[in-house]
């Protein structure tokens, strides 16, 4: 059995700049022991597939990258700590529970559904288990994205940052738009915004518009917990989210990669070379 990895990976270039990367949810790792309704399969349809492969060669241009390293089914990096279904526990939770509307459709810290029907767990889940999940995962990632953004901003006077994700290719009964909408191929979201500078937003619209895609802007999302917590532009942090359609580079179904995956790769790599030159700096 392979040992467990760390909550996450930071991968670094050679001469940080003022653009950082994160990734929370293209981890996969799913320890054994826990009582599951979800097939191994299953489980992977929440995970943001190969987005950490995506972005790997930005790291050549100076940009690091944090990536989670366990299933998005196994604990949301994308939550607020706060955000608990305590339907799935065995007993009441002991500290501050503030459910949100992600939580009342299933997506909450710890996931109750895969897609709609499809129950994750098979029994309930134990507080003290949530709560290791919270100190071995949660709270490890946060700090790291925490240090990178302070690092970039004391280098740079300033940091832009993007947290990355994938989306279905049509909504469901659990995402915000509802069944069978159709999507762009990506989503920027910037909190109608409230966590980035327009000029951060715009640039990444515009870059992805001219590599011929198409692009919605806070719709329907508007951007989840990272970039709500880590996005302060008064102070100089700008915090954009990106969701990447999967019916660019993903068989859905199977969670195996397209042939466009290195296509899509590529055009990743040039909007972060647009992104990097934009980027304010110091000097």
């Amino acid at each position: 059995m392979d040992p467990a990895p760390a909550a996450f990976t930071v991968s670094r270039g050679a001469r940080p700049i003022a653009l950082v990367y994160d990734s929370p949810h293209s981890g996969r790792y799913f320890p054994p022991g826990v009582p599951l309704a979800a097939s191994p399969i299953e489980l992977r349809w929440a995970e943001d597939a190969y987005v950490d492969r995506l972005l790997a060669p930005a790291v050549e241009l100076g940009v690091p990258l944090l990536s989670g390293e366990w299933a998005r089914a196994y604990l949301d990096l994308n939550r607020d700590v706060t955000d608990i279904d305590e339907a799935l526990l065995d007993a009441p939770w002991p500290d501050v529970v503030e459910p949100t509307d992600k939580t009342r459709r299933g997506l909450g810290l710890i996931r109750r559904y895969v897609v709609p029907g499809l129950a994750i767990y098979a029994a309930p889940l134990t507080v003290e288990d949530v709560e290791l999940r919270i100190d071995r995962l949660y709270r490890p990632y946060h700090a790291q994205l925490d240090a990178l953004l302070q690092e970039a901003q004391h280098d740079h006077g300033v940091a832009w940052h993007v947290n990355w994700h994938s989306m279905k290719s049509v909504g469901n009964a659990m995402t915000p738009d509802g069944p069978d909408a159709a999507r762009a191929d990506f989503v920027v979201s910037d909190g109608d915004g409230t966590t980035a500078s327009a000029s951060l937003t715009n640039t990444a619209v515009d870059a992805l518009r001219a590599l011929g895609y198409s692009v919605s802007v806070n719709t329907p999302y508007k951007g989840g917990a990272i970039v709500k917590r880590c996005g302060r532009p008064a102070d100089g942090v700008h915090s954009i989210q990106i969701e990447i359609n999967r019916r660019l580079y993903l068989d859905e179904r199977a969670v195996t990669r397209l042939p466009s995956f290195g296509a899509l790769q590529r055009d990743l790599l040039e909007l972060t070379a647009t992104l990097s030159e934009r980027a304010p700096r110091i000097g």
